[in-house]
């Protein structure tokens, strides 16, 4: 069994530094969840992130256990932020910043 490298084969995790280049982004599947709070000092940032992991990690060895025997690495942390008053969100007050915190799944099934 081969083990899938999405970073590699997605060819979108690693842009060149030197150059613009124009990327088409295949449907993707990820875990998600939202809040609020400063990832810093909020509990349910910490435990929404602690929740993806586990929840990512139990799902990759179960479909290498399972008769697909699919094996891949776990991707890295994503995250979106945002504020509804941007003057919370540029003036960096982070207890106020909304969140979905976000990983990448396998993709085949």
């Amino acid at each position: 069994m081969s083990k899938i490298d999405y970073k590699k084969e997605l060819g979108l995790y690693k842009p060149s530094a030197t150059r613009v280049s124009e990327v088409r982004v295949p449907a993707l599947n990820y875990l998600m969840i939202d809040g609020v709070g400063d990832p810093n000092t909020s509990a349910a940032y910490r435990d929404a992130v602690t929740a993806l992991f586990a929840v990512s990690y139990t799902i990759k060895f179960a479909l290498k256990r399972s008769e697909l025997a699919i094996d891949y690495g776990v991707m890295q942390l994503e995250g979106l932020w945002w504020a509804d008053d941007m003057a919370e969100f540029t003036g960096n007050d982070r207890s106020r910043w909304q969140w979905t915190m976000m990983i990448m799944q396998n993709t085949v099934v």
